[in-house]
């Protein structure tokens, strides 16, 4: 069986309607201006899942049944949340991802890496269906290796960097989990969006953003704002069984760096992008190419086409290798 068989989705499906409240409403997107949160309380045994595997295609390839009945655990939360979704050119359009340190990757700015700093980002920021919502859950985690957060509505900014910010300047490109070639425009985006009251979203990845190419008032409002996230800052270690939400809208995560040992007991979380029917994208995302990502989405409504633009896997599912 695999996380994308019809029958144990629409069961999946089924289940969520007969969940108690207490469930739907402890994953609900974090409601403070921290823009994250952690949940406790999921019961996850270490010896379930088997060694941490050297990379994510060993993951989903597992022949433990915990690491595979977790992912069903966690489609199932994420349902109660939003729509759980995939990329598929992303880990094969996996619907929940394994984060592992991986050998030769350790200095790039993916999952994979583990002797970087991982730079805060908003997940998938180049493409205008990136996840509202994003769950990570940790099965193992014997270092404390921390998980950095900073929301975007704690950060102190002058009018004069915000208006370099709200500027559409330079373009984000796509992480190297999908890959280095990509025949397609790229446009200039706004980093920072204030709504009507003045409050803030944001769209932020340092480590794929061609800051070079900007203009010097752009570069030291972007480098301002690097600063006050990084003042902001929390970085907590999630232990078994810890569920962190992230509003992606709102806060950037990232990781400190640590040393993988590569012998079975390295860091190991599961992460599941979420979108929220009820959050519609600007209107001015609506003609962004997404560089040709494809997002696979099983449980998504057919409501909320803004910014699809045909870009949907209208199948909700991918081949499998």
């Amino acid at each position: 069986m695999t996380l994308h068989d019809p029958a144990l989705l629409a069961e999946i499906e089924q289940c969520v309607g007969e969940l108690p409240d207490s469930v739907h409403d402890a994953v609900r997107p974090p409601a403070t201006a921290a823009g994250a949160t952690v949940v406790r309380g999921l019961r996850v045994e270490d010896t379930e899942f088997g060694p941490t595997p050297r990379d994510w295609r060993a993951a989903a390839e597992s022949a433990h049944s915990g690491s595979l009945d977790l992912d069903i655990a966690m489609l199932l939360l994420a349902r109660c949340a939003g729509d759980p979704f995939g990329w598929q050119g992303q880990q094969n359009g996996r619907l929940v991802n394994n984060i592992v340190p991986a050998a030769g990757h350790e200095d790039e700015q993916s999952g994979a890496s583990s002797s970087t700093l991982l730079s805060p980002h908003t997940e998938d920021a180049f493409h205008a269906q990136r996840a509202n919502l994003l769950m990570l859950v940790c099965l193992r985690n014997p270092d404390r290796v921390a998980t950095t957060v900073s929301s975007v509505r704690r950060v102190e900014l002058s009018d004069e960097d915000l208006a370099a910010l709200t500027t559409p300047t330079v373009p984000i490109l796509p992480d190297v989990s999908y890959g280095t070639d990509f025949d397609h425009p790229a446009p200039a985006l706004p980093t920072v969006w204030l709504d009507e009251t003045g409050s803030a979203t944001l769209r932020y990845d340092p480590a794929y953003t061609p800051l070079d190419d900007a203009d010097p008032v752009f570069r030291s409002a972007y480098a301002r704002l690097t600063a006050e996230l990084t003042r902001v800052c929390h970085a907590p270690a999630l232990a078994p069984g810890e569920i962190l939400l992230v509003d992606n809208d709102v806060a950037v995560h990232g990781r400190v760096p640590f040393r993988a040992r590569y012998d079975g007991t390295d860091r190991w979380l599961k992460r599941v992008n979420i979108r929220l029917p009820e959050r519609r994208r600007r209107a001015q995302e609506s003609s962004e190419n997404g560089y040709g990502q494809r997002v696979v989405a099983p449980f998504r409504a057919s409501t909320d086409r803004t910014a699809e633009r045909g870009s949907t896997d209208e199948r909700g599912s991918v081949e499998q290798p």
